[in-house]
């Protein structure tokens, strides 16, 4: 039977949007505050569901303990109490949209679990804007 367990996280971090191949006017009519020269920050709500079959033995689908620690040494301590855009190097090409750092932190995961796992992010920008990727 496939089960999905899900863990929450959260991180602080500075980023700016903005598009360098556009004028300061469009970029600003565009990502209004968002794209403040001197950056914003957000408080990330994360969490990431993993589904897969139970173990008969353990009747984990994953060790929380283990997916906890997945999260916070390549996700958490890459993130947190950051700027994106200037110390992160997967946004220094690419802008920092909930919807990039929501793949961005996938595409991170998914290269740290089994690929018997399905994966799934979910990151909340604000109470009331959050993004999830892959799409449902």
């Amino acid at each position: 039977m496939k089960v999905t367990v899900s863990r929450k996280a959260h991180f602080n971090a500075a980023h700016r949007l903005h598009n360098p191949d556009w004028s300061e006017e469009k970029n600003k009519f565009i990502f209004g505050k968002c794209n403040n020269e001197y950056f914003h920050g957000h408080n990330y709500n994360l969490t990431v569901k993993v589904t897969g079959e139970v173990n008969p033995e353990t009747g984990y689908v994953i060790d929380m303990k283990i997916l906890n620690k997945i999260i916070d040494e390549n996700v958490l301590e890459k993130l947190d109490h950051k700027n994106l855009n200037l110390e992160v190097e997967e946004f220094k090409t690419l802008n920092p949209t909930a919807e990039n750092i929501c793949v961005v932190i996938w595409n991170i995961l998914r290269e740290q679990l089994d690929p018997k796992f399905d994966l799934k992010v979910i990151l909340y920008e604000t109470e009331r804007n959050f993004v999830e990727y892959p799409a449902s």
